[in-house]
C-alpha cells in the first residue's frame, strides 16, 4: 500500500523548469530595439577603436612588424629583450623623476589654492576659480613653446633676467637634472588648478560648523588645514594622486616639442612614451612599440596599487 502511494505521489511530481533567460534576454532586446539603435554608435566606436586596439597591440606584440609587409612571430624575444634595454630603463628613470618633482608641489599648492579660495572672505571667486582652470584648457603645444623661450638656453628669458643681475646663464636644456625640472614646471603649471577644483568641490562638502568650532578652540588657517582639511580629503587625495600617476607616466607633449624624438642631450628628456613613439614611428619597429607599452601599462597598474596603499596608510593612522 506504502509503495503504491509512493509510486503515485512520483508520478504527479513534475521536473522544475528553468525559465529561457537567454530567450527572454533577446526578446527584451528586440522589444528596446530603438533605443538599442541610438546607443550603438559609442559601442561600435569603443569597439572599433578601444577594445580592438588593445587586443592587436598585445598580439602585435609578439611579432616583428616594420607596418609594412607580413608580421614575423618572434614570441617573447621582444620581452627579453626589454629587460635589458637601457635606453628604455633609462626612460622609466625619467618618468618617476618627473613624476616626483610635478607630483608633490602640484598637489600640495592644488590643496593651498583650494583652501583659500574656499573661505568665505574672498571675493571675485568665479573669476579665480576660471583663471586657475584656463590653464588645463590650453593647447599644450603653445604652453611647451611659451616654455620652451622662457628656459631657452642661448636667448631664453630666464637667462636674459640672470644676466642682467650679473650672474652666468644656464644651460637648461642640456643639464640632466635641469631639463627635468623644466619639463616637471610645465605640468605643474597646466594641473594645479584643475586639481584645485577638485579639491575645491571636496571642501564644500565639508560642514562649515567644524571650521567654527575650531575658531572658537582658538585654530589659525594652518591648524585648521592640516587637522581639518587633509583629513576629511582623504579620498579625494588619493583620487588625484591616482590619476596624477597614470597621467605623469604618459607625459609625451612636452618632451617631444621641447627635445625632439630623442629626448634632448643624452636622453635626458626621454619618456617611456616618448621612447614607444620613437620605436613605431622613427624607427618603424611596432612589435616593440607594443611591447613597451604594456610594459608602460604594467608599470602604471603597479605604481598606482602602491600610491593607493600608501594614502590608505597614512590615512589610517
Amino acid at each position: 500500500m506504502n509503495a503504491a502511494n509512493t509510486k503515485t505521489v512520483t508520478n504527479d511530481i513534475q521536473p522544475i523548469t528553468q525559465p529561457d533567460s537567454k530567450g527572454k534576454l533577446w526578446r527584451e532586446i528586440y522589444k528596446n530595439r530603438t533605443l538599442y539603435l541610438f546607443i550603438s554608435p559609442f559601442y561600435i566606436l569603443f569597439i572599433i577603436f578601444g577594445l580592438f586596439p588593445i587586443f592587436f597591440s598585445l598580439y602585435l606584440s609578439f611579432h616583428k612588424w616594420s607596418g609594412l609587409g607580413e608580421m614575423e612571430f618572434i614570441g617573447l624575444k621582444q620581452f627579453s629583450y626589454l629587460l635589458s634595454d637601457t635606453i628604455f630603463w633609462q626612460s622609466v628613470g625619467n618618468t618617476f623623476a618627473i613624476w616626483f618633482l610635478s607630483t608633490l608641489p602640484m598637489l600640495f599648492g592644488a590643496l593651498v589654492i583650494a583652501f583659500l579660495l574656499n573661505t568665505p572672505l574672498l571675493k571675485f571667486k568665479g573669476f579665480y576659480r576660471t583663471a586657475f582652470f584656463v590653464t588645463n584648457v590650453t593647447s599644450i603645444v603653445a604652453v611647451t613653446i611659451i616654455f620652451k623661450s622662457i628656459f631657452g638656453n642661448n636667448f631664453g628669458l630666464l637667462n636674459y633676467l640672470l644676466t642682467t643681475i650679473g650672474l652666468e646663464p644656464v644651460e637648461w636644456l642640456n643639464s640632466s637634472f635641469l631639463v627635468k625640472v623644466v619639463i616637471a614646471s610645465m605640468i605643474v603649471w597646466r594641473w594645479t588648478g584643475y586639481n584645485a577644483i577638485i579639491y575645491l568641490a571636496g571642501l564644500q562638502s565639508i560642514p562649515n560648523d567644524l571650521y567654527e568650532a575650531a575658531k572658537i578652540d582658538g585654530a589659525n588657517l594652518v591648524q585648521m588645514f592640516f587637522h581639518i582639511t587633509i583629513p576629511l580629503l582623504r579620498p579625494i587625495i588619493l583620487f588625484t594622486v591616482v590619476m596624477t600617476t597614470i597621467g605623469s607616466m604618459q607625459i609625451f607633449t612636452e618632451p617631444q616639442v621641447l627635445l625632439g624624438n630623442t629626448g634632448g642631450v643624452g636622453g635626458a628628456g626621454n619618456t617611456i612614451t616618448l621612447y614607444m613613439y620613437k620605436q613605431a614611428f622613427v624607427d618603424r619597429q611596432f612589435g616593440y612599440a607594443a611591447v613597451v607599452s604594456w610594459a608602460l601599462f604594467v608599470i602604471i597598474a603597479l605604481f598606482s596599487f602602491i600610491n593607493w596603499k600608501v594614502v590608505q596608510k597614512t590615512g589610517s593612522k
